[in-house]
C-alpha cells in the first residue's frame, strides 16, 4: 500500500516509522527542509505521562482571568476579529466542567499510556539517541493553596495508576538537589514518577534517518495546497512545486495547519493554535542545574534537562497563526529559570523560540478516520505531542492499514465534533 503523510514533525514522522515497518510504501511531504522544524524543533521536552490532562476544567475560567493580570503571566489572549478564535474558546469553556473533564482526561489517558508502553519498544528497535532521561517530573508547589489543591490531581493520578509521590520542601530538594539555594522559594511538590524527558527534535531527526533507511520518501519544501476528492475517496494532494502526489491512503499529521487545509475537503475540525514560548541555555554548573523537569506550578513553565542544556518552556498565547518572537516574548521563562536555578545555566546565551500547539477544546487530539475512506488524521495534540506521538503514530498506522489498533478509538476521532 502506498501512503501519503502529510507532515514531517514528531507526530509525522513516528506515523511514518509505523506503517514503513509494517510494509507500507510511505510519502512524507513537509513545507520545511527537514523534520521537526515547527511545533517539535524546541518544546518543553517532557514526556508527560502523568500530566496528561486537558486545559478545559472545572475552575479555569476564573483562573485564566487571574492568570491575565499577573506581572508574569503564563496566558495572553489577543482580542483578534476571529469568529474561528471565539468559537474555539466558547467551545473549551463548555468543557470546563466536571463530567467533561473526566471523560476528556480518559480519552487523553488512553493515549498517552500506550504510547509510554510502546516507545520503550521503538527505542530499542532503533536505538536512537535524543538526550532522553526516566527521572520523573517534579511539579514544584510556591504555596501552601497550591498543595492543598494538588490532593484533586492525586486522587485523578492514583484512578489512572499513574505513579506519583507528594513531597514536602526536603522531599523536592532530595529529587533536585540545586533545588537548596532558593528552598525558600516553594514548600512542596508532587513527583510524577512515571514520566520521562527528551529532545523531541533530536528524536524526530533521528527517526527520519531511520525510516529513509527503510525507503520512507521524504519530500521537503512541498507546501499542501489541497485535498483532491471525488466519489468519497482523497485521490491526490496538489503541492506547490511537486504538482499532484497520489497514493492509497493519505494520514493528515500537520498539526495547527491541518484545521485549514481540511475545510475546504469538507471536514471541520475544532484545532486551534496556541502560541507557546522557550529558550534553551548551556549548563554552566551541573550540581546547580536542574536533573529532570521541574515544572513551576505559579508560572506554568517547564524547566527540562537536555544533555549538556536547559529547555525552559511555557506561556500561552492566543494569538492566531502569528509566529513571531516578540523581544519580550521569553521574559517569563527566562524569569523562571533565573529565580529556580540561577547557577545552573548561562542565561545570557538562551537561544528563544516559539511554535503553535494544534489545540483542541477538549484536550483530546483527533485521530483516525474522516468522510473519507482512505484519509485519516493524526493531528490536535496539543501541548502533547511529543508525549502521544509514538502511541497515536502506531495506533493510526494500524487503522490505516486495515489492522485493529491496540487501544480503543472510540471518542477519538473527529466524529466527536459531528
Amino acid at each position: 500500500m502506498k501512503v501519503v503523510v502529510m507532515g514531517a514533525g514528531v507526530i509525522g514522522v513516528t506515523t511514518a516509522y509505523y506503517l514503513a515497518k509494517q510494509g507500507a510504501e510511505v510519502t512524507v511531504l513537509d513545507r520545511q527542509l527537514g523534520p521537526g522544524l515547527e511545533t517539535s524543533y524546541a518544546n518543553a521536552g517532557e514526556l508527560s505521562y502523568g500530566m496528561t490532562s486537558p486545559w478545559a476544567a472545572p475552575g479555569i475560567p476564573m483562573k485564566a482571568v487571574k492568570w491575565l493580570f499577573m506581572k508574569r503571566r503564563p496566558l495572553f489572549i489577543w482580542p483578534l476579529i476571529s469568529p474561528t478564535m471565539w468559537m474555539w474558546g466558547a467551545q473549551m469553556i463548555r468543557n470546563c466542567n466536571e463530567e467533561s473533564y473526566r471523560i476528556n482526561k480518559s480519552r487523553m489517558v488512553r493515549i498517552s499510556n500506550y504510547s509510554r508502553d510502546v516507545m520503550p519498544e521503538l527505542i530499542a528497535e532503533t536505538g536512537i539517541e535524543y538526550d532522553g532521561r526516566a527521572q520523573g517530573t517534579l511539579q514544584l508547589f510556591r504555596t501552601g493553596k497550591q498543595m492543598k489543591a494538588s490532593r484533586a490531581d492525586q486522587e485523578v493520578l492514583a484512578a489512572f495508576d499513574s505513579p506519583f509521590e507528594e513531597l514536602d520542601r526536603d522531599g523536592c530538594i532530595a529529587a533536585e538537589p540545586a533545588l537548596a539555594a532558593v528552598r525558600d522559594k516553594f514548600v512542596g511538590g508532587l513527583r510524577l514518577l512515571a514520566d520521562r524527558t527528551g529532545d523531541c527534535r533530536m528524536f524526530t531527526i533521528a527517526l527520519a534517518e531511520k525510516c529513509a533507511g527503510m525507503g520512507v520518501n521524504f519530500q521537503y519544501g512541498q507546501s499542501i495546497r489541497e485535498i483532491l476528492t471525488s466519489g468519497g475517496r482523497v485521490k491526490g494532494i496538489r503541492t506547490e512545486l511537486a504538482g499532484v502526489v497520489e497514493g492509497d491512503a493519505y494520514v493528515c499529521a500537520l498539526g495547527s495547519y491541518a484545521a485549514g487545509l481540511l475545510k475546504p475537503a469538507g471536514i471541520r475540525i475544532p484545532v486551534y493554535p496556541v502560541k507557546g514560548y522557550s529558550v534553551t541555555l548551556p549548563v554552566t554548573e551541573d550540581a546547580m542545574a536542574p536533573q529532570s523537569t521541574i515544572m513551576d506550578e505559579t508560572h506554568k513553565v517547564a524547566i527540562t534537562r537536555l544533555g549538556d542544556r536547559i529547555r525552559v518552556a511555557g506561556t500561552a498565547e492566543i494569538a492566531g497563526y502569528s509566529g513571531r518572537l516578540g523581544p519580550h516574548a521569553t521574559d517569563t521563562v527566562k524569569h523562571v529559570i533565573s529565580d529556580l536555578f540561577p547557577k545552573g545555566g548561562d542565561i545570557s546565551q538562551a537561544e528563544g523560540w516559539t511554535g503553535l500547539r494544534p489545540m483542541t477544546p477538549d484536550g483530546t487530539p483527533v485521530l483516525g478516520a474522516t468522510r473519507y475512506g482512505n484519509l485519516f488524521l493524526n493531528t490536535g495534540h496539543g501541548t502533547l505531542g511529543w508525549t502521544m506521538a509514538c502511541g497515536s503514530g502506531r495506533a493510526v498506522a494500524d487503522v490505516v492499514l486495515g489492522r485493529t489498533p491496540e487501544i480503543d478509538f472510540d471518542g477519538l476521532t473527529a466524529a466527536r465534533y459531528a
